[in-house]
């Protein structure tokens, strides 16, 4: 068994929506990033790859290459759960921490352990999503962006 943690954070934009374990759950502003900035998958991506350590999200996905402009978060996470299945690990549990002043996460939350269970090909019961606020404090609590954090455990299989 192996433990990996991962972290990511975007600013919010005035286009697009807000995704997050692959479910849009705001559809009155969007995120700034390469990619479709989903910060719960993108912090999860980096638990997995460093738990299998293989590297993390910036190696495999670089923001600098334009073929990841716009890409849909859950297929990176496909590509990264490939690449811990070749060295010899599959996913046997995840913890995913969303940090949001305004995005409410308890409307979506079953639908977001439902969706990481399936791209991980895991039990529902062994995806757990919750969220946490920053009472205000500094960029996420003014509401200028998002963050999330994930804890996956892997498994040889």
């Amino acid at each position: 068994m192996r433990v990996g943690f991962g972290v990511d954070v975007h600013r919010f934009s005035d286009e697009g929506t807000v995704r997050l374990c692959g479910i849009e759950v705001d559809d009155t502003r969007g995120i700034e990033a390469t990619s479709d900035g989903d910060v719960a998958l993108h912090a999860l991506i980096d638990a997995l790859l460093g738990a299998a350590g293989v590297g993390d999200i910036g190696m495999h996905f670089p923001s600098s290459d334009p073929r990841w402009a716009g890409s849909d978060s859950a297929e990176l996470l496909a590509a990264a759960l490939a690449e811990i299945v070749s060295v010899g690990y599959a996913p046997s549990q995840v913890d995913v921490t969303i940090i949001a002043e305004s995005v409410r996460i308890s409307p979506h939350r079953e639908a977001m352990r439902a969706r990481l269970a399936a791209l991980l090909n895991l039990r529902v019961d062994d995806v757990s999503v919750k969220a946490t606020s920053t009472d205000g404090l500094g960029f996420l609590g003014t509401d200028e962006g998002i963050a999330a954090t994930a804890v996956a455990t892997i498994a040889e299989h």
